[in-house]
């Protein structure tokens, strides 16, 4: 059982993987805006009428989501590859308040865990891509 169960993780992981490395710009931009969407979502559950912090957060969450969602179009059609680096540079900035805004959700316990741990994970799988894009863009341009 447990070498299965083990197999299934592993063949999960290698599927994210391969689709994180072949994701097109316009899959990668449809994956921002459900991201920004599920975020909205969990922003409406948030306990805001409750807790004064749970409507600070809220508001936080909702910029730092949809930002990257709305201005990852206009960082594809940048001028040049040094705007396009910028652009995303500051998108990830996004994405990572976003996670941080997460992480404070769920220690808050405003909501069940269930909610918010693939909200995370997704934050963290986003990160993790555009910190990859920005290396694999800077290594280009010292290479110039």
């Amino acid at each position: 059982m447990i070498k299965h169960n083990l197999f299934v993780l592993w063949c999960r992981l290698t599927l994210e993987l391969h689709l994180d490395i072949f994701m097109s710009p316009d899959t990668l931009e449809k994956r921002l805006l459900q991201f920004a969407v599920r975020c909205s979502h969990l922003r409406r559950a948030l306990p805001t009428d409750e807790y004064y912090d749970a409507r600070h957060v809220a508001d936080q969450l909702l910029r730092a989501t949809t930002h990257p969602a709305f201005h990852y179009p206009e960082a594809r059609s940048a001028e040049s590859k040094r705007d396009f680096l910028h652009k995303i540079k500051v998108l990830l900035k996004e994405l990572r308040e976003a996670q941080a805004e997460l992480r404070y959700i769920y220690h808050m316990q405003y909501l069940e865990n269930w909610k918010i741990e693939p909200l995370m994970d997704e934050a963290s799988q986003l990160v993790a891509i555009f910190v990859a894009t920005t290396r694999k863009l800077t290594e280009k341009n010292r290479a110039a």
